[in-house]
């Protein structure tokens, strides 16, 4: 039974992290932005892994669209192999993991705050090393997480970017989008025996493409971690632009594509994308609103919210993690245990 596993209860009590955050979080998320603008940063530097790393594309996106802030990812190599000395005296660094023991990510944090730079934790233990380095922390108030893949401290981490987004911006919705958020989730949630079903039918995939583009880039990213993690399908995430300068040749008839089109500015990619993909014979799944580019598909998902884009990836990926799941339990594996993974993965 699905509620006998970990990840399957996780994924459903995501509604209630993203109210915890919306409540417990705020403060934090004002006392960081306030730093952000005393100490003038013009660039944000982050350091994460695994599926902390697919939030942090989400923070890339909006920190730029909307903070206006340049946003890099951080090689850790360059601290924890080459003792790189770099100028962060303007930088804020985050650090991003949900257990806090990832100690490459540990570095990064402690070698930029000796550099000069305001730095930053996003963690689900408040007790980890990296909450102790950073000078300010973001906590997930997710609750211990026990499955190996993680899922509610992913959308915990997206729901403390956007709490930081909307107090850096002072646009005066503090926790309006998460509840929105939250109600979406709670709807996606509902459709999980479709969902179930539409896994069934992908029982022999052994490979993918997962695509969308814009602020859920990270949704693709993440929904295709998902994916190799606890169904071992080569599942490789693409944005519908970087797709079209090569790797759309491996599309063949009945080659697998999952399209991840919410509305909004990607919204127009996405359709000319989904349309290509038509003309070469793709199996396609689309997950969208917009009748429109569902009616190109061969299988869709069919959301019952238009939700705002910005605050979309948190929707939109709990169709991911539900897929994912039950691809994992049809195929006839743990999606608790992955093979050769554990909970906490230590690299430098």
């Amino acid at each position: 039974m699905a509620e006998q596993h970990y990840m399957h209860r996780e994924i459903h009590e995501q509604p209630l992290v993203v109210r915890a955050v919306a409540e417990k979080g705020l403060r934090a998320a004002q006392v960081l932005a306030q730093a952000i603008r005393e100490r003038g940063i013009q660039f944000v530097m982050i350091s994460a892994r695994g599926t902390s790393d697919n939030a942090a594309l989400y923070a890339k996106y909006r920190l730029e669209i909307e903070a206006g802030i340049p946003v890099g990812s951080a090689a850790p190599s360059i601290f924890t192999l080459y003792d790189g000395q770099l100028n962060l005296s303007r930088a804020l660094v985050i650090g991003i993991s949900q257990s806090g023991k990832a100690q490459d990510v540990v570095e990064v944090v402690s070698s930029a705050r000796a550099s000069g730079a305001l730095t930053a934790a996003i963690t689900n233990d408040p007790s980890s090393e990296l909450a102790q380095v950073a000078e300010h922390v973001l906590l997930c108030h997710a609750g211990e997480e026990r499955s190996v893949a993680a899922t509610k401290t992913y959308i915990a981490t997206l729901a403390n970017i956007a709490l930081l987004i909307d107090t850096l911006t002072a646009k005066g919705r503090y926790g309006e989008d998460l509840e929105e958020a939250a109600r979406g989730m709670e709807q996606v949630l509902q459709m999980e025996e479709q969902i179930e079903l539409l896994a069934e039918r992908y029982r022999y995939m052994s490979a993918c493409m997962v695509l969308s583009r814009g602020y859920n880039f990270c949704t693709a990213h993440e929904a295709a971690l998902k994916m190799m993690e606890t169904g071992y399908v080569i599942a490789r995430a693409y944005s519908a632009a970087d797709f079209l300068h090569g790797p759309i040749a491996v599309v063949d008839t009945g080659f697998p594509c999952f399209v991840y089109a919410p509305n909004g500015n990607a919204y127009a990619t996405m359709l000319q994308l989904t349309a290509r993909l038509r003309e070469r014979g793709a199996e396609i799944v689309v997950v969208s609103c917009n009748p429109e580019i569902l009616r190109l598909a061969t299988r869709v998902v069919v959301l019952p919210c238009d939700i705002a884009e910005r605050i979309s990836p948190l929707v939109y990926i709990v169709v991911g993690q539900l897929f994912a799941f039950h691809l994992s339990e049809t195929r006839g594996y743990d999606p608790d245990r992955p093979r050769g993974l554990s909970k906490i993965t230590i690299t430098r």
